[in-house]
């Protein structure tokens, strides 16, 4: 899974982050593997429950989800972490379903 594109307040590190997620995209596309894609509010709203949750506390209930002694550091990683939650939380689901037979 990958968080969608987002214009930060930094050009470059936007440029560099959309060079690496397209590598990862291309990559995975190569490879036969589907890619969930979703927005920082979406991954956000999975894993805490709101949309607009501020980085504390996504660390927060990632170290709660995954019963972690603390949040991981640095608060960018607990962001990847939130990514692969939320998509297992959103499409884990589906998926298990589809699996099964069961129209979503």
């Amino acid at each position: 899974a990958v968080e969608d594109v987002f214009y930060g307040k930094n050009i470059r590190t936007t440029v560099v982050l959309s060079h690496a997620r397209g590598v990862i995209l291309l990559t995975a596309e190569e490879a036969g593997l589907v890619i969930g894609e979703y927005s920082p509010a979406l991954v956000k709203k999975a894993v805490v429950g709101r949309g607009g949750a501020a980085k504390p506390q996504v660390g927060y209930m990632v170290a709660q989800l995954l019963r972690l002694a603390a949040p991981p550091s640095p608060a960018d990683a607990a962001d990847g972490v939130a990514v692969a939650l939320a998509h297992h939380i959103l499409a884990g689901g589906a998926m298990a379903r589809a699996r099964r037979g069961q129209v979503a």
